[in-house]
């Protein structure tokens, strides 16, 4: 039984027995109705309704219909329908989940209407799970009442008393859109409604010319102006008109229309714009002359002249009463949702009122016709996995087949006959498959938690509602599906132009997930194998919400890695979501102070946080990423709790994780040859450089090009025997790994050659021959050479070959700069050389540089640094270490130009340091 009774105001009085019928309540409009703003609100409520729904299963349905008579009834058709969504979900969670009776209280107020559910069962509820399926149970404190509270409501709240639970939600009315709302046909004067002179009830009357005629005693208590003062005056004067974009009329425009209706302002004697509703009209006087008559009320009261919007009937679906006979307008309401989800959403709250069940659902066939894809629902919870698939077939006989109209007496006789409500407490079922030319396209569904409440007549009611919905949803769900793949093909296109401007393994890992999450999915887990013989290894996680990253990279880190399988396409991988929920009730029992058993046993140190279990608790998916003929990773999706993936989403990340798999396989092949390059150029580089006492030595060695670290230029300072070393600086023709390999045969040969005994004209005679017998490989060298031996009275002698090369200065501690040696022909041209050595003595405090023609040939433009400008520069180290004297030459070569250089430089720089002073 339920109590119900409209209540202006005043305390609610017991009910009494009644029979069945509702129980009326009256106070007047006043004071009584203060008690109720200790409740958050502000506005003042102008009407209450109140009614009690026992704990039964009808009882939803008579709240929603109680909610909806309402809120229609006080004109708040804008948010009838969320409040009576609302409004179901909060009492099939009290009178069928909670088991106790509900208490429904409307609050109107002018902006909106409070809507309070209450029940008794007031405990709060402790966060423990016993099942995988029944975690975070949606139909709960916390699941879909609260949470399509949050989407729907504008305000809403949970308000405990030692014996009650009051969840409250706050609907407020929608803005009143602005502009032409009906209008008619501009017409002739003579054909225009014939009016008596003035007409006393309008408070605006307007002139052919749109000037103010009339303005009655109303209007200049509105707007503030005298009769006196705006007569004559154009209304455009006064009217704010708004230049809504789509609306091309403008007020002149409709005050020549036969009607319109519509909203606007009124700029008053205060300056300030008031909001109008107006409704105009097109009469003409006795003697012909057009005018236009305006009435005009306050915005919030447009009730008074707003004229109902009316579903236009053609003639041949109009019925005899006047009303549209459309079945799918009759079925889903006009105007219908343009979206496909809204569409659904609307089908299955219909039939569920149609058949005055507790539930209903609509699933969408697979293009195989093998599988349903669960795609709305109300009544079952968190929307039962929406994306779920189940079989079309789920057993033998007509029965089993979704291809049929089934109904089901009792669920509890023939469990899994209806997969979809396993678990949901539904008894009775009747479900109708939606066919367009014979072709399975879905099925529709409304169930009871009462057994037997079905038969034949209501199944062919739903049957008549889903062949008039069915091509309606077809279109709709292929208008989405274009959508999809278009969108789908924007996406690749840009995560292929991604992937492709990158090498670096590290930034390719980023690019998968970040590509993936949450275009695709909610969290995401790439997996590397480094080579056959390697267990996968988890090299990234990412999750829409960064604060879970690391719970879910911990949880992930216990599980032993999916399987490297190379079969294509995505497979569940259920391990993470039962470790989630394992952690979760370890988590609920320690918040209980429970501890103990083998689930206490087996945590041993995982313990992530409810939220983190939430997070990975929905389906999770794993995609090989398979290049080149072998798995090199593994690409895992997932979702949080009771979410399934679509089928489209899995087609798509399976095209994304081929388009990976290459990606990072390159990235990987880059990574490896660039490792071996960099070894292979490093060994081409001389080892440390002996310390010589008696004289300072510093290098500064640069190659061109990206990548390289050795190029054509090459130096090397080496002890040859006893207080004697040899040193080289030399320019391979060319750069990059050709000129280096010539560099490297250079290097070794003078070091071999040198310790042999040879003198420097033989050691590069020599040297010369190995180049010039290399063949077609050869490349001509310019090459110093020279031999230093450090004296007892603090001065170095060199000798030293310059074959082909940049002169060698010397920096005496004068200032003074001069060449140290004389030019000589180069290496690898000609056959057979005759080379000599000079002698070059450095005092303390000298300093001997030597460079490669990239530090001379320096440019900017037509200008180039040249062996002028190297010794000009040269000329202000007096007084420098070696290791100043070579960073300053660099300096100098860089802010020479400010282009980066194109061309190897080396730098050596030898100085005698000048003794000590006591």
């Amino acid at each position: 039984m339920t109590t119900t009774g409209v209540i202006p105001g005043g305390q609610p009085s017991d009910p009494g027995p009644t029979g069945g019928m509702p129980q009326q309540r009256h106070e007047p409009v006043g004071h009584g109705a203060q008690h109720v703003e200790n409740r958050s609100r502000s506005s003042v409520i102008t009407a209450r309704a109140a009614a009690s729904f026992e704990p039964v299963g009808r009882s939803v349905a008579s709240a929603r219909s109680f909610v909806r008579d309402t809120l229609q009834g006080w004109g708040f058709a804008d948010i009838v329908d969320d409040a009576v969504v609302l409004t179901s979900e909060l009492v099939t969670n009290a009178v069928v989940h909670a088991g106790t009776s509900a208490d429904v209280l409307c609050l109107r107020s002018d902006d909106g209407v409070r809507v309070e559910v209450a029940d008794r069962y007031p405990e709060r509820e402790v966060p423990l799970q016993s099942s995988a399926v029944l975690m975070s149970s949606p139909d709960r404190e916390g699941g879909r009442g609260l949470q399509l509270c949050a989407a729907l409501a504008g305000r809403w709240g949970v308000d405990y008393t030692p014996t009650h639970k009051t969840v409250w939600f706050r609907l407020d009315l929608p803005e009143r859109p602005v502009g032409t709302r009906a209008a008619g046909p501009s017409l002739p004067a003579d054909l225009l409604p014939l009016a008596d002179g003035r007409v006393r009830v309008a408070v605006v009357q307007i002139d052919r010319s749109g000037h103010i005629s009339a303005w009655n005693e109303d209007a200049e208590e509105l707007f503030g102006y005298p009769a006196d003062q705006v007569t004559g005056k154009p209304l455009t004067d006064l009217a704010a008109w708004p230049h809504t974009p789509g609306t091309s009329t403008g007020i002149a425009e409709a005050l020549r229309l036969s009607r319109w209706e519509g909203s606007y302002g009124i700029r008053g004697a205060n300056g300030r714009v008031t909001p109008v509703y107006a409704s105009h009209l097109r009469v003409r006087d006795t003697g012909g002359e057009p005018s236009t008559v305006c009435l005009l009320v306050r915005d919030h009261e447009r009730a008074v002249l707003q004229t109902p919007l009316r579903v236009p009937a053609s003639d041949s679906s109009a019925s005899s009463d006047g009303q549209s006979t459309d079945p799918f307008e009759v079925f889903i309401g006009s105007p219908a949702p343009d979206d496909l989800d809204g569409l659904l959403q609307r089908t299955v709250e219909r039939a569920r009122d149609m058949l005055d069940g507790d539930s209903a659902f609509l699933l969408l066939a697979t293009d195989d016709e093998t599988e349903l894809e669960v795609r709305a629902s109300t009544g079952l919870p968190s929307a039962r996995q929406r994306f779920a698939r189940v079989p079309v077939e789920a057993g033998p006989g007509r029965y089993g087949s979704a291809r049929m109209p089934a109904v089901h007496d009792d669920l509890a006789a023939v469990p899994g006959a209806v997969p979809l409500l396993n678990g949901t407490g539904m008894r009775s079922v009747v479900t109708v498959p939606l066919k367009v030319e014979g072709r399975l396209t879905g099925s529709l569904g409304v169930a009871a938690e009462s057994p037997g409440r079905y038969s034949n007549e209501e199944a062919l009611r739903l049957q008549f509602a889903a062949d008039r919905i069915a091509l309606a949803v077809e279109s709709a769900r292929l208008g989405e599906l274009e959508r999809l793949r278009r969108g789908s093909l924007s996406f690749l296109v840009e995560a292929s132009d991604l992937l492709a401007g990158t090498l670096d393994r590290d930034q390719t890992l980023a690019l998968m997930a970040q590509m993936t999450v949450p275009t695709l999915a909610t969290w995401c887990a790439v997996y590397t194998i480094a080579d056959q013989a390697s267990e996968p290894y988890l090299s990234y996680v990412l999750h829409e919400d960064e604060e879970l990253i690391d719970g879910i990279k911990s949880l992930l880190s216990k599980i032993p890695p999916p399987d490297p399988v190379p079969t294509p396409g995505a497979r569940v991988w259920t391990a993470p979501g039962e470790v989630a929920h394992q952690a979760a009730l370890r988590s609920s029992m320690r918040s209980l102070g429970l501890s103990g058993g083998p689930l206490q046993q087996a945590s041993s140190g995982i313990g992530p946080t409810l939220a983190t279990a939430s997070a990975v608790g929905g389906e999770t998916v794993v995609l090989p990423l398979v290049a080149r003929n072998r798995v090199i990773g593994m690409l895992t999706l997932g979702k949080p709790t009771d979410e399934h993936f679509r089928q489209e989403i899995l087609e798509l990340a399976e095209d994304l994780s081929r388009r990976a798999a290459l990606a990072l396989d390159n990235a990987r092949l880059y990574s490896e040859r660039t490792a071996i390059s960099q070894s292979l150029q490093r060994s081409l580089l001389p080892p440390e450089l002996p310390s010589i006492e008696g004289v300072e030595v510093e290098v500064i060695y640069r190659a061109a090009g990206e990548g390289n670290e050795v190029g054509g230029d090459f130096y090397d300072l080496f002890p040859i025997r006893d207080n004697a070393y040899g040193f080289a600086i030399g320019d391979v023709c060319g750069t990059g790994p050709n000129a280096a390999a010539v560099t490297g045969l250079a290097r070794h040969a003078l070091r071999l050659l040198a310790r042999e005994g040879l003198s420097g004209p033989a050691v590069l005679e020599r040297l010369n021959s190995a180049i010039l017998d290399e063949g077609a490989r050869s490349r001509f060298l310019t090459l110093l050479y020279g031999e230093m031996r450090p004296q007892e009275d603090g001065s170095a002698e060199l000798k030293v070959v310059c074959a082909g090369h940049p002169l060698p200065l010397r920096l005496r501690q004068d200032g003074t700069v001069e060449p140290a040696a004389e030019p000589q022909p180069l290496l690898g041209v000609i056959e057979d050389l005759e080379l000599y050595e000079q002698t070059v003595t450095l005092d303390p405090g000298d300093v001997l540089l030597c460079v490669t023609d990239g530090v001379t040939e320096r440019r900017e433009g037509t200008r180039m640094l040249g062996d002028d400008g190297l010794a000009d520069v040269l000329t202000t180290c007096t007084g420098l270490t070696a290791g100043a004297v070579a960073a300053r030459i660099m300096r100098a070569v860089e802010r020479f130009a400010s282009d980066a250089p194109s061309d190897d430089m080396a730098i050596l720089a030898m100085r005698v340091p000048e003794p000590h002073k006591d």
